[in-house]
């Protein structure tokens, strides 16, 4: 039998790299990437490569699993449906709604049927007992972007195509091809960063991969990158560097953040970040020089005790140095279908704090509460 081709996007993270099936038989034989796919034009990852393999996986579930008094024995799907159903309805009459809970794992974020149901199926069930993968993911940046932007879904990612320099903080992108950027092929971006005289700079503890190819690599003490990026906001100021240009109508109080950063300069930090202040000097001052730049932070500046404020300092950096939502800097990406799902946007209000978790009372951000309360709630009375 002739073969044919499929396609269809991998799910195995943000970038969602068009992929070509090859189906004969009703069976998969290869993946391969789609070089036709107009955002990563027939680039693929090894999670791509693997695709087969998890598809012909012999231990992969393919039907739902009841436990038994003999082990796990399989059933039908409508049967699944209506036990899990009836479960939930049970419990929730029993002990009310808060006796129920629910986390989402990341891959939800990447598949759309997860992105249509889950929050229906969540308001349904009417717990605010909510978890998931973004409190030990991006919910410092979101918080940081709804107090700075007026939504957490206003997140201004490097224009990598354009940037002249790119300084990446706590983030990885050519092994998770650019989390809260989405640049398939980050490899080959950055060879063409490289051809157009562009320059790469990581601030890292970890010597990563990304690190390993950059320009300049400067280890970090883990949990000190807001001090550092308040140091660089402090050398911007005194060297007269700020640059907000066509952003100064917009900015408001640009006066406290410098009263604020004076309090860190280079020589204050140096010992405490394990960067030595002429570097401190030598990071800000190349930043404000570049032709363009973006600062770009990820889950290692999100998920540390100031992971909001060292969220919120990247973009005050790419605001000082006018580098906010221009090309070649940090821009807001222009969605397909608006942003009506983002609360925060228009209200003046943050989503933030509004109930609390019972062991702790720790705040829930967007909803939902941080992952890390959720052992101790399962263990909890009431």
């Amino acid at each position: 039998m002739a073969s044919s081709f499929v396609h269809r996007t991998c799910s195995l993270c943000e970038a969602h790299c068009g992929v070509s099936v090859e189906v004969e038989a009703g069976r998969v034989r290869s993946v391969r990437g789609d070089p036709d796919d107009p955002f990563s034009r027939g680039y693929i990852c090894p999670k791509a490569h693997g695709l087969l393999a998890l598809q012909d996986d012999p231990d992969r579930l393919r039907r739902p699993l009841r436990r038994g008094p003999r082990g796990f024995e399989e059933i039908g799907w409508e049967e699944a449906f209506e036990l899990a159903a009836r479960r939930l309805r049970e419990i929730r009459e029993a002990h009310g709604p808060e006796a129920l809970g629910a986390y989402a794992g990341n891959p939800n974020a990447h598949d759309i049927g997860s992105i249509l149901y889950l929050p229906a199926l969540l308001r349904g069930l009417g717990t605010r007992r909510r978890f998931s993968a973004s409190s030990v993911d991006q919910l410092p940046k979101m918080l940081a972007c709804a107090a700075m932007f007026g939504g957490g879904l206003s997140v201004p990612i490097p224009d990598i195509d354009r940037t002249d320099h790119l300084l990446v903080l706590g983030a990885n992108p050519l092994a998770s091809n650019g989390s809260l950027m989405t640049a398939p092929d980050f490899p080959g971006r950055l060879r063409r960063l490289r051809e157009r005289g562009g320059k790469l700079v990581v601030v890292d503890p970890r010597r990563s991969e990304t690190a390993r190819i950059a320009d300049e690599h400067h280890f970090l003490r883990p949990g000190t990158d807001a001090m550092l990026l308040f140091a660089m906001v402090q050398v911007l100021f005194e060297e007269g560097l700020v640059r907000l240009g066509r952003l100064e109508a917009l900015v408001h109080g640009t006066e406290l953040l410098q009263t604020l950063a004076k309090d860190f300069p280079p020589e204050a930090v140096a010992i405490a970040t394990g960067i030595d202040a002429a570097t401190i000097r030598h990071l800000a001052r190349e930043l404000a020089a570049a032709p363009s730049a973006a600062v770009y932070g990820r889950i290692g500046t999100c998920t540390q005790e100031f992971g909001t404020l060292a969220s919120w300092l990247v973009d005050v950096l790419n605001t000082l140095t006018g580098n906010l939502d221009r090309p070649g800097g940090a821009m807001f990406p222009r969605p397909a279908t608006g942003r009506a799902g983002d609360e925060a946007v228009g209200s003046g209000r943050i989503p933030h704090a509004r109930w609390r978790s019972n062991v702790r009372g720790l705040p829930e951000a967007f909803g939902e509460l941080p992952v890390a309360a959720l052992a101790e709630e399962i263990d909890s009375a009431g």
